[in-house]
């Protein structure tokens, strides 16, 4: 089913929250001997709507009333929304370990044994706010991988 947005997003002011510049996060991650790549499953699906707002998103089909439990696909502010959600997750980490860009994530080590500790503090992180991963998108513990469009290894791109 298709759910057509277009009417919400025209009432709803833009959120102008920033995403990174993807050229700094791939910068970054220069002088990192291992890094590991992580991709968020199913992405927006796994923000939950506020309890009291679920109202607001229903809708009605021949089947039935349903309504959102979790943030749809085609709001204009989902980006934002879910940027803004893992910057909070992140804090501690971000430019310290991890790089993050709404659900691609790379956590990166100085030294390879280090990398255990840095990938500890980030699942911890995944589990206590129930996010997860698609292990299909997962790659841990290599010197060098794509990230967002750009090769990434340890003297950078």
């Amino acid at each position: 089913m298709c759910v057509d947005f277009t009417d919400l997003n025209k009432a709803s002011p833009k959120d102008s929250f920033p995403l990174p510049r993807i050229d700094k996060l791939v910068d970054v991650t220069a002088g990192h001997e291992t890094l590991s790549f992580m991709d968020a499953y199913s992405r927006y699906n796994q923000i939950k709507m506020h309890k009291p707002n679920e109202e607001k998103t229903a809708f009605t089909t021949d089947q039935g009333l349903y309504c959102y439990t979790v943030m749809p696909f085609g709001l204009k502010n989902a980006g934002a929304t879910y940027q803004r959600l893992v910057n909070k997750m992140f804090t501690r980490q971000i430019g310290k370990n991890m790089e993050v860009y709404v659900d691609d994530m790379l956590t990166k080590s100085v030294t390879a044994d280090k990398h255990v500790d840095d990938l500890r503090e980030t699942f911890d992180m995944l589990t206590r706010y129930r996010m997860k991963l698609n292990p299909v998108k997962c790659v841990f513990g290599v010197p060098s991988r794509r990230f967002l469009g750009y090769q990434v290894h340890q003297r950078g791109i």
